[in-house]
């Protein structure tokens, strides 16, 4: 159950992540502060349902295009939080791939990186409380 929290808050923080950059370095993009929450969970939810969906159908129907599956689900999960949301906002065809570029590889270098960072503060509360950290296995 921890890890599926954990696993939960990583992959939120990633989208949140990706969205801020690409809000920062995008002039049409946009993402209000009072929808951002809603935002990101729009994006997330439809980013984790959409991968396996999306990966599903192109092995079955073009397996060529198993490169750009996190591409796609990107672009897919921005349009619906776009769509669903009153949250984020996206102008301009160059902006829609520049945004799908940058928060995919936003998302997958602080979804790789995230839990390092978790990891070494656990671990460095365990040593300063004399807890020893359990063996894996």
């Amino acid at each position: 159950m921890v890890r599926l929290l954990l696993r939960t808050l990583i992959f939120l923080a990633s989208a949140a992540l990706g969205l801020l950059v690409a809000a920062a370095v995008l002039d049409g993009f946009t993402v209000a502060a009072s929808g951002f929450v809603v935002t990101v969970v729009v994006f997330a939810v439809a980013q984790s349902v959409l991968s396996p969906f999306i990966f599903k159908m192109s092995t079955r129907y073009a397996p060529a295009f198993l490169g750009g599956i996190g591409l796609v689900s990107t672009f897919v999960a921005l349009l619906l939080a776009h769509l669903l949301t009153d949250g984020l906002s996206i102008t301009g065809t160059a902006t829609w791939v520049l945004a799908t570029i940058i928060v995919w590889v936003v998302t997958a270098i602080a979804t790789f990186a995230l839990p390092f960072v978790l990891l070494r503060e656990k671990r460095s509360r365990r040593a300063d409380t004399g807890n020893p950290t359990p063996a894996a296995g």
